[in-house]
């Protein structure tokens, strides 16, 4: 993929999900007027808090993608971790309110008015978001953006809390009147195990966790794919953004030309550049006569 296709993706995702939850804000304070319900209410907040979110993602879109710079030379990628961050510190938030929000309504069995309203409007959120979360699966699988990815998370979580929302509403219409309450606390600590996996996986990117088991074991197999490649050791790999970072030491024979060596290495650089999206790639030729066998990677 070009990088100008990453940036279009990427771009086109994040005011999706903002206009997704603006749409959804308004019909969700239009039901919560009439119903006076506290779960329809946790989810109105949630959604403000997905247009925050939303916002923070195209600021850091927009940043991600800005070019390295003299002051920046690995590139702003890790702006869409760090919008990551703030996320999951929204959401968390958000969840919080939302539990003691329940809580207060499950004490003080507060009714709600005219619930069908609001089944309706629950039922045309979970549509809307089922599109976004559609579109936005197909955006990761073809950029592996992380803040999309964060973005997505929350809303998949958006709907299970919808359709809880939805439940809570159907008891509401047939006297339990308790499960509004009880809903919004249950949706509360679903969002808050939602924030905590977005904010552990932004946590490992600005730590520069190494790439997947899977994405090492390509990078190693595709080093032994050349019968020249004697031996691959000190792979180091980490992602900032939508750039890969992939570091390696290839084992040549000792009396290979300089010249040959560099093919070599050539050749391999521009077989990662196909099998990873945005890869900044670092190799470093080894005489297979200084390196020490234990230090050597297996082929996959």
């Amino acid at each position: 993929m070009q990088h100008s296709e990453y940036s279009k993706l990427v771009t086109i995702a994040g005011w999706a999900a903002a206009g997704t939850a603006t749409l959804l804000i308004i019909t969700k304070l239009v039901a919560w007027f009439f119903t006076d319900s506290t779960s329809i209410l946790a989810s109105l907040t949630d959604s403000l808090m997905d247009v925050a979110a939303s916002i923070i993602n195209l600021i850091a879109i927009k940043v991600a993608l800005t070019p390295a710079d003299e002051d920046h030379k690995f590139g702003h990628g890790k702006a869409e971790s760090l919008a990551g961050l703030a996320q999951a510190a929204f959401i968390s938030g958000s969840a919080c309110l939302l539990i003691l929000g329940g809580f207060n309504a499950l004490i003080k069995g507060h009714p709600v008015q005219d619930p069908r309203f609001g089944i309706w409007v629950m039922v045309f959120s979970i549509v809307v978001t089922l599109l976004l979360v559609a579109f936005q699966t197909m955006v990761v699988r073809k950029t592996g953006s992380v803040a999309i990815k964060a973005d997505s998370l929350h809303y998949k979580s958006d709907i299970f809390m919808n359709a809880a929302v939805l439940i809570a509403l159907a008891l509401a219409a047939i006297g339990f009147n308790w499960a509004d309450g009880v809903f919004a606390m249950g949706v509360g600590g679903y969002i808050l195990y939602g924030a905590w996996q977005i904010g552990k996986e932004s946590v490992d990117a600005l730590m520069d966790k190494r790439l997947s088991p899977e994405d090492e074991a390509k990078v190693i197999a595709l080093a032994y794919d050349n019968p020249q490649v004697l031996g691959v050791h000190d792979l180091r790999t980490r992602q900032s953004g939508s750039t890969k970072f992939i570091q390696l030491h290839l084992e040549l024979e000792d009396h290979l030309s300089l010249y040959d060596a560099h093919e070599v290495a050539d050749k391999l650089e521009a077989q990662l550049d196909k099998a990873f999206i945005q890869a900044d790639i670092i190799i470093h030729l080894d005489p297979v006569s200084v390196v020490k066998p234990g230090n050597r990677l297996a082929r996959a």
